[in-house]
């Protein structure tokens, strides 16, 4: 009996590692849309075509000549005119 209790236990383990492995490889990157509002995300979510946004890898930079600004923001959504957009 003792034997099938520790294979449950090893089980449970496995089972916890398996789900948390998502979360300790998830991406950051930095998503801008067409007004130049920029932020940082730490989940590759996959945006509509719609929303009009282009995801960056996460060290990328504006140039000079270029107007953005940032925008941080927790959670799931984003950026429209000034205003957090959750989905």
């Amino acid at each position: 009996m003792k034997s099938l209790a520790k294979l449950a236990l090893a089980g449970a383990v496995a089972a916890t590692a398996f789900v948390a492995l998502p979360v300790t490889s998830a991406s950051a990157a930095i998503v801008c849309n067409r007004e130049g509002e920029c932020w940082h995300v730490r989940h590759a979510w996959r945006y509509q075509p719609e929303f009009g946004l282009v995801v960056h890898p996460n060290g990328w930079r504006w140039r000079a000549h270029e107007h953005y600004v940032w925008r941080e923001h927790e959670g799931r959504g984003y950026w429209r005119n000034g205003v957090w957009v959750t989905f």
